[in-house]
């Protein structure tokens, strides 16, 4: 089967909410990183075949194409095509994914994937407070939905406290987990883990996110997010700004234009799970991964299970039996942050460097997402 090489990927730092990139243009923070996975790879903008980027709530300044804009936005080539795409929290993992399909199909050679999402510029759930005043208001107003789940509270606080509570997930246990998070961060940091992955933009060189001083102590004194749930704002992901891009070749690609892949997409799935307890498809996800890709769980050396909730990770962990000391080793949204059109591209980024940074050879990625789905990658490095 014809193969999928990633060549480059990059990101730029994952500013706080109202943070050093607050005041950037979602165009502009997309097309600096275009800008930069075009440059670092050495490839020349006009054998690019396609741009996709994942983003959500395409209102306001992230309207209208947001890929094809941000490829025009950096001055490369206008025959360039480009697409945006939405699947939720897995928008740019997806995009990662449409873009290795394309080239293992043999319809393109060398298109360019990541996502972009500012939530300080277009709040969280714009899209769907715009639409108050349509006559319906929201998709689960639908008679179709009504049918088949009935007046179920779709809601991902919920959702995280749901699957606390079917896991027996403690609160104190997700307190650790996530003093954890915000210590690996740290650490990554102050090691310079992060420095060659990212493209400072904005007067920014370094993630925002990672809470020096919080502690057990501090989370302990916060309110639940939901009367008589478990999950806090600790417990979450923090509300984020930041792009990223990678650069997918086919073998042929990567031999005529002289390119040095840094890794192979082994094996790409996306399920569906409950809708209700939205987030907990990266289960089933990653056992069908495993499953197509003949690996076992002992076959990978790191793990990367986007933050969404702590309770997320922990069940997953539960699940499928893998330490901590594989999960998500410098750290996750909790403390470095979830810009959810670029998280996907972000920790995939992350990901790869770290195999690069260690040795070691593979490395897989599962994100869960709205309407109770999930993508999962195994990268290869080479």
């Amino acid at each position: 089967m014809p193969e999928a090489f990633i060549v480059e990927a990059v990101r730029t730092p994952v500013g706080k909410k109202n943070g050093g990139l607050s005041a950037t243009h979602p165009v502009d923070a997309a097309a600096h990183v275009l800008s930069a996975v075009v440059e670092r790879s050495g490839i020349d903008p006009n054998v690019v075949d396609d741009v996709i980027l994942g983003n959500t709530d395409s209102v306001g300044p992230q309207v209208g194409d947001i890929a094809r804009l941000s490829w025009l936005a950096a001055g490369l080539p206008q025959h360039v095509p480009g697409v945006t795409i939405d699947r939720q929290c897995g928008s740019s993992q997806q995009a990662v994914h449409f873009a290795a399909q394309a080239v293992m199909s043999g319809a393109q050679d060398v298109v360019v994937a990541g996502g972009v999402q500012l939530m300080s510029v277009v709040p969280i759930n714009l899209a769907w407070t715009v639409g108050n005043d349509l006559r319906f208001t929201n998709p689960f107003e639908s008679e179709g939905w009504q049918k088949h789940y009935g007046s179920e509270e779709i809601d991902q606080f919920r959702a995280a406290d749901l699957i606390a509570e079917k896991w027996n997930i403690s609160r104190e246990e997700m307190e650790e987990y996530a003093l954890t998070s915000h210590q690996r961060a740290i650490h990554a940091i102050d090691a310079g883990y992060f420095v060659e992955q990212i493209a400072p933009f904005g007067g920014v060189s370094a993630d925002e996110g990672p809470r020096r001083d919080t502690s057990l102590e501090r989370m302990a004194k916060l309110a639940t997010l939901r009367e008589g749930g478990r999950v806090t704002a600790a417990l979450s992901s923090q509300i984020s700004d930041a792009a990223a891009a990678l650069l997918v070749c086919s073998a042929d690609a990567v031999g005529r234009y002289g390119l040095t892949p840094v890794a192979r997409i082994h094996t790409m799935t996306v399920v569906g799970d409950d809708p209700v307890y939205m987030l907990t498809a990266p289960i089933a996800g990653t056992h069908r991964a495993l499953e197509r890709s003949g690996l076992s769980v002992d076959d990978i050396d790191l793990f990367e299970v986007n933050e969404a909730f702590a309770s997320v990770v922990l069940a997953w962990q539960k699940e499928l039996g893998v330490e901590s000391e594989r999960v998500n080793v410098n750290g996750g949204a909790i403390a470095l942050g979830h810009p959810i059109g670029a998280s996907g591209a972000r920790i995939m980024t992350g990901l790869l460097a770290e195999l690069q940074r260690t040795g070691k050879r593979y490395g897989l990625q599962a994100m869960c997402e709205g309407g109770g789905q999930a993508n999962v990658t195994i990268l290869e490095r080479l």
